[in-house]
């Protein structure tokens, strides 16, 4: 079996932890395929896996394993193709790196992430702080950091374990106020077949809980939200890009119905307008 994934190091780490569920190297075989993001092309998140898609159709690949947070929504997968999340979820939050705290950090501290997500939660909380655009895998924005580019990160905590950079870890911000990007911490893997020993039943619940709400909502790379399953509710949050508004929420997820009641809360709460404004600063800033 051919397994399609980017060539970056936490890329290659979850395809080997896929290829190895799968009986190893015997069994599976990795295929490394430079996706548009990688050669530098603006756009959506659907950069980090067009090319490899491309393969999945040409038949070149038979699995393409993604990190959940980087598929776009379940109405633009690949005619035929179906996602599932694998292997169980990694820690889903986000972690500071250089400082103990926020609290810690001095008035107009720089702390680097490309995430318009972290950005608005950042300034929701911090609105002094210094965000700053940094972009690059996990080993360019630690050594960026490590350079004075800026005084702290924020990244994903799974990340850095898979990569097992966990000793840099600051501290790790809840999960219901710095709510996760959805999928962050899950594997996924799509294709025209996925095998049923690769699902893990539980992340792939969370995970499509968590697509239902963006796909709902019809939120974009455009849109800071982050919505989360963490086994006990579902959470959600919308903002402007400069942390001026926010709209933050949860529900228990005792039923199959959390994610619509979630979605219908948010919208008698105004998040369509929401969405609408934090879209008009993104594109303008």
């Amino acid at each position: 079996m051919r397994l399609g994934t980017r060539g970056s190091a936490l890329a290659l780490v979850q395809a080997r932890a896929v290829r190895d569920a799968l009986g190893g190297e015997a069994a599976a075989e990795i295929v490394e395929i430079t996706t548009s993001g990688d050669r530098g092309v603006a756009g959506d998140k659907a950069r980090w896996i067009d090319t490899i898609e491309d393969a999945l159709e040409r038949g070149e690949i038979d699995l393409a394993v993604h990190s959940a947070k980087d598929v776009p929504a379940a109405s633009l997968l690949r005619d035929g193709m179906s996602l599932a999340a694998v292997l169980g979820r990694e820690d889903a939050r986000d972690a500071l790196i250089g400082a103990a705290s926020l609290d810690d950090l001095p008035e107009g501290a720089r702390v680097g992430t490309a995430s318009l997500r972290r950005r608005a939660q950042l300034l929701a909380v911090r609105g002094d702080l210094n965000v700053v655009a940094l972009r690059g895998n996990v080993d360019t924005r630690l050594r960026k950091l490590a350079e004075g580019q800026c005084d702290a990160l924020i990244l994903a905590a799974a990340g850095l374990r898979r990569l097992g950079r966990e000793s840099e870890i600051g501290a790790l911000l809840d999960a219901s106020v710095f709510v996760p990007a959805p999928g962050q911490g899950a594997l996924a893997v799509e294709g025209r077949s996925i095998p049923t020993t690769l699902v893990d039943a539980d992340a792939d619940a969370a995970l499509r809980a968590e697509r239902f709400v963006v796909e709902a909502l019809e939120a974009t790379c455009d849109t800071p939200v982050g919505v989360h399953h963490d086994g006990l509710a579902l959470h959600a949050f919308i903002g402007m890009p400069d942390g001026s508004t926010w709209l933050r929420d949860s529900v228990a997820s005792t039923g199959d119905d959390a994610p619509r009641i979630l979605v219908e809360r948010l919208e008698s709460m105004g998040v369509r307008d929401l969405l609408a404004r934090a879209a008009e600063q993104a594109a303008a800033s």
